[in-house]
Parts: C-alpha cells; structure tokens; sequence
C-alpha cells in the first residue's frame, strides 16, 4: 500500500499534468477556430470559382478542353497525396488516416496500378509512409506546419506539372474530413484528372446573355487551374480543421481523466492521513 509520501508526489505529478493538458486544450482550440474561420473564408472564394466554371461548362454549343480534364486511366500511375499532423496528442487522428491510406494502397495494387507514389504532408504521415516499400516524395512533410496558399499552390501546382509530364495518370488525396469536434472520418477525392460532369451536373445556363472576354476557352484554361489550387488548399485547411478538433477534445479528455484521478488521490490521501492519526491515538491510549 502506497505511503502518504508517495500519495503526495503522484498528486502533485497529477496536478502538474493536468495544467499541461489544459493549457494545451485552450491552445489547440484556439487554433481550432482561428484555421475554421480560414476554411469558411475560402468557401465563399471556392463557391464563386466553381460556379464561374460551371457556367462555362454547362454551355454545351462549346466543347470546351483542358489537359486536366478526362477520365482518368484504371490501372495507370497514381500519385497518392496523404495529410496527416506534425505532432500527435490528438486522438486517433494520425492512426485512421494512416490506416485508410493503407487499405487504398492496396485495392490500388489489386487494381494492377503500374506505379504508386506516395506524397506525405505532415512528419506524422512521413514517418509511417517512409518505412514502407512504396516511393515516397518527401518535399512537402513540412508543408502543414506552414499552412498558406502559397504552399498550397506550390503542391497544386507540382501536381498538375507531374500530370502534365505523363508522370502521372491519376491524384488522390486521402484525409481526415472535419464533420464535428467529435467526428473527423478519413477520405479520399480525386484531384486529377478534373471531373467536369460533376461541375455541370444540374446545372442551369443563367437566362443573361453572357460576353466572356477573352473567349469561353482562355477563360476555361485559365480558371481551370485556379479551381485546382483552391481545391488543394480548401483539403489542406479541412485536415487542419480535424486535427486541432481532434486534440482539443483529446486534451479535453485527458483533462477529465486527470480531474478525476486527482480526487481519487485526495480522497486517498485523506483516508491514509485519517488513518495515520487513528493509530498515532489508539497508541496513545494503550500507553495511558
């Protein structure tokens, strides 16, 4: 049975920890809100962007073209781009998007893809993938840390310029989607080669007599792109969205777990205590 001294010391252990943990859970929440106000900033760009190009492509007396519109080719190159965190300390965040990246890679392999290349972002993502057998492109591990749309289009941009070379045949990108501070579920979306029937797809020719300057097709070529980095940048933020919900609430947790435990210990410790002064008075009393 544990010593009044060292009931002490694990209370004290105890109590150090939790203001660790709650100093971490305001710290987390605050990036929490500050990255979702981003995402809910850059929704209204995206929104405006993507009916723009719906526009132009729901008008079907233009055949409208772009190398990153297509199929795709089933069993051709892929580049798989996987977000994860820099730091763990947030739940099961890192471990279900590492394990859905894991069972992609193999229906990719069952699919007969040529190759497979996997681009990390975030150290947590890298560590895992690089122990793998699979190549691994580690220029933007550290690219989360430093979130901005500049980094983004950096990514979009290298995406689109692999795609282009031929190195590519198709882009996935596998996340944790922010749904609520208790539920990120992991997902994958196809970022290339762009889908344009999902652009048009109910989509109504406004009843305006629109004049596009320059021509509906540089306008197309052009926004195109756009339309992608936005896309890389709007996922990017959407996994950061997750992370910081999946820590605050971990850290919440961990909180909880150390409140309680911390009363157990007091609770003990005055037991013990109550008892130590029991015996110290029956010793009096057989003395008297």
């Amino acid at each position: 049975m544990a010593s009044l001294r060292e009931i002490k010391e694990r209370i004290s252990s105890v109590s150090s920890t939790l203001k660790t943990t709650s100093a971490m859970k305001m710290v987390a929440s605050a990036k929490f809100h500050r990255v979702q106000g981003m995402s809910a900033s850059l929704q209204v760009y995206e929104k405006s962007l993507t009916e723009t190009l719906r526009v132009l492509c729901a008008d079907t007396s233009v055949k409208l073209e772009s190398p990153f519109v297509g199929a795709g080719k089933q069993g051709g190159k892929v580049i798989v781009l996987a977000l994860a965190s820099d730091t763990s300390l947030c739940g099961a965040f890192n471990s279900q998007v590492i394990k859905a990246l894991e069972q992609k890679l193999a229906r990719l392999k069952a699919d007969g893809a040529e190759s497979v290349s996997i681009w990390p972002v975030g150290e947590k993502m890298a560590a895992a993938v690089n122990k793998w057998s699979w190549p691994v492109c580690n220029d933007f591990r550290n690219i989360s840390s430093q979130l901005n749309p500049q980094k983004a289009a950096l990514i979009a941009d290298r995406l689109m310029e692999e795609y282009l070379k031929g190195n590519a045949d198709n882009v996935v990108v596998v996340y944790n989607h922010f749904y609520s501070m208790g539920r990120q579920v992991p997902q994958q979306r196809q970022f290339l080669p762009f889908d344009i029937t999902s652009t048009t797809e109910g989509v109504k020719l406004p009843d305006e007599d629109y004049i596009c300057e320059p021509s509906k097709h540089e306008l197309f070529e052009t926004l195109l792109p756009y339309v992608l980095r936005s896309r890389i940048y709007a996922l990017l933020l959407n996994s950061s969205t997750a992370e910081f919900a999946a820590r605050t609430v971990a850290m919440q947790t961990a909180s909880d777990n150390a409140r309680d435990l911390l009363d157990e210990l007091k609770l003990s410790y005055n037991k013990r205590r109550q008892q130590a002064i029991t015996d110290e008075l029956a010793d009096i009393a057989q003395v008297d």
